[in-house]
Order: C-alpha cells, then structure tokens, then sequence
C-alpha cells in the first residue's frame, strides 16, 4: 500500500511535459484534411448542380475571333464550358447571317449573333430565342474607305459604290442599309459585298476590292491605325449607340429554337453559366490576363491594336448576360422598321424573343453585381 501511495506521489511531482499526451496532429495533417474537407464540399455543391440534358454542343459563330464574340473564347480558354459539363464546339463562320443559317439548317444547336436576329425570325416564321447577352451594343462600325472616298463628305457619295458587309442578313448588312437609308440610298443603290470579320475585311478594303465596310473589330481597328478608314458611325459605345439607335440597343448574343430551349433547359443554364462567368472575368481582367488568354493567331499580327480596340469597346460588354427592358424595346422598334421596309411583316410583341432567366439565375450564382 505504502508503495502505491508512493507510485502515486511520484506521479503528482512528475514535471508535466514527461506525462505521456495523445500526439498532436501535424500541419502537414491538417492541411490534408481541410483540403480533403474542401473537395467534399466542392462535390457536394457539383453534384447538387444540375446535369445538362446534352454534353456535347454545336455553337455556331459570327466570327469567331471578333470582340463581340470575346466572352466565347474566354469561356473556352479558361474551361468555362468545361466545368459546366459541356463540350462545346465553336463553329466558327464568316458573319452572323452564315451562323443563322447553320442554325436554322440543323448544323447547329445554338448560334451566336446580334439580338436582332431572333427578333428577326420570329415573324418570318422561325420561333427562336435569345437567352443570354454578350454585349451591351452592338460594336458595329461603319467606315469608308479613304483611298476610294479621299473627299468624302456625305454617305450620299456612295452610290453605286460596293459596301462591304461580314455576310448577307446580317447585323452590319442591317446596320448598313439603315444607314444608307438615312441619306436617301435604297438597298438596290448600292452593292453589298460579303467580306467577314477577322483579316478580310482589311484586305478587301486596302486592295480597292470595297469602297466601304460595315463591320467589327479588331478588322476596324486594323483599318484605324493605317489611316485607311474614316468611321462615320460607330456603336462601340454606349454614347455612339445611342445617337445612332435612339436608345440603348443590345448587342450580340446566344440563342435557339424555342424547341432547343423548352427541351434542354439544363444545357441552356449550363451554356449561360459559362457566358456569364466569362463575362465577370472580363471586366476585372487586365491587358496581361488577356494576352495570356485569347490566341495570340486572334490578334492578328498586331497585339497593341487589339488591345486597344478591347479598351475602346470595354463599356460595350454585357456586365451580366442580362438584356435591359429599355435596349429590348429598342430592338423590336428597329426591327418592325427593317420588318416593314423589306418584308411588309409586323415585329413580335416585345420580350416574346427573348428570356433573361437563364442569365438571372446566372448573375446570382456568380454574384455578379
């Protein structure tokens, strides 16, 4: 007994730091663990998010290295459609007109354009809807030439004269008959000529092969800093747009068959997502985020030029993928012109052509502001 109690006394006097503790985890432990922690909380969020219906996606394009179409490629560059369970190919043709037809010829799923054309459809027809915006204004410009035009003084001088436009039906063949409409010009007393977007345009116009060019950047840029155009109206920003549109006006954007949109819900979600979340990286991103991220091949040669044209056409980028009440009623009172100018057809009721709930629900995942 005395030894027990002795074993016991012992042990009270013991210094603290030989009694035996459990071990402590290691940092190393720890940092293993939260990361452990974290991955099953991202699976938890990834397998709560919505499967698309279709994994694979064929978006056709309006020129696929042009500005407008900027959030596309940093969606793909940066694995956008990738995280949200997409493959998407970018069919890539030389104007919104070419990729309308891909779509309404089944070679595309969804197309990529100006927000006139599923406004332009619906009363042809064709039931389509825009779901998510890519830009703010349409980033048009329209130039001429100042070899052809040395003494230029009024779009009145153009008769008779070639207009080149990215392709027929498109929004620079609108843009330009609109216009041209203003000075008294009828559609006949021009020529349009299809030229594209990315380098064509620059030679068509340098070569004497165009008069004129309706187009978008960075081919307009290319043309600026040669001295080889003269802009005479230009919607890269918001200002220019309104005075040329009496209003806010929409830019490009995705859309596609009603059908397509009612029967793959998930997929649309999926592809604005990817929009979306493009479109927030490009408004913090800086010169050297985007010389790191869009193809050098995009740039044309000249990568100072491209970066200022993004610089001049920065404001024209849709903030959130979201299309104002405002710009939409532009759209339409627009549209019913080119409508009854050329096909005697009245334009949709306003808002029957497009749906920001995709974009919505979007800007909320995203907690774009």
């Amino acid at each position: 007994m005395h030894a027990r109690r002795a074993l016991g006394y012992r042990r009270a006097i013991m210094p603290s730091s030989l009694v035996a503790r459990p071990a402590e985890p290691s940092r190393r432990l720890l940092l293993r663990l939260a990361a452990a922690g974290a991955l099953g909380l991202a699976g938890a969020a990834a397998a709560q998010r919505p499967t698309p219906e279709r994994t694979s996606v064929t978006l056709a394009v309006g020129g696929k290295t042009s500005l407008p179409c900027l959030p596309l490629t940093i969606a793909e560059q940066l694995g956008y459609f990738r995280d949200e369970g997409l493959q998407v190919e970018l069919q890539d043709h030389p104007g919104g007109g070419l990729a309308q037809q891909a779509l309404l010829q089944g070679r595309a799923d969804v197309a990529a354009g100006g927000f006139e054309h599923p406004v332009l459809l619906r009363p042809r027809g064709t039931h389509c809807r825009a779901f998510v915006l890519l830009g703010r204004a349409p980033q048009l410009v329209f130039g001429v030439g100042t070899r052809a035009l040395p003494e230029f003084r009024s779009l009145a001088q153009l008769r008779g004269r070639r207009v080149g436009v990215t392709s027929a039906d498109s929004s620079s063949h609108w843009f330009a008959q609109r216009l041209l409409a203003r000075a008294g010009l009828a559609p006949t007393d021009v020529e349009y000529v299809g030229v594209g977007t990315a380098i064509t345009p620059v030679a068509a116009l340098r070569e004497g092969r165009i008069d004129a060019l309706a187009d978008i950047d960075p081919a307009i840029s290319l043309l600026e800093y040669r001295a080889d155009i003269r802009v005479v109206a230009d919607t890269r920003s918001l200002r220019g747009t309104h005075e040329l549109y009496g209003g806010p006006m929409p830019g490009a954007c995705l859309y596609a068959r009603d059908a397509f949109v009612l029967r793959y819900p998930q997929t649309v979600q999926a592809l604005t997502n990817a929009v979306v979340r493009a479109l927030k990286w490009l408004h913090t991103a800086g010169p050297s985020d985007i010389v790191r991220t869009v193809p050098e091949s995009y740039m044309h040669g000249d990568r100072s030029v491209y970066l200022s044209a993004l610089d001049k056409a920065r404001e024209a980028l849709s903030p959130d993928g979201m299309a104002s009440d405002d710009s939409v009623a532009t759209a339409h009172r627009i549209v019913a012109q080119q409508l009854q100018a050329t096909d005697g057809l009245r334009a949709t009721a306003v808002g029957a052509s497009h749906t920001n709930d995709f974009a919505r629900r979007a800007r909320q995942r995203f907690l774009v502001s």
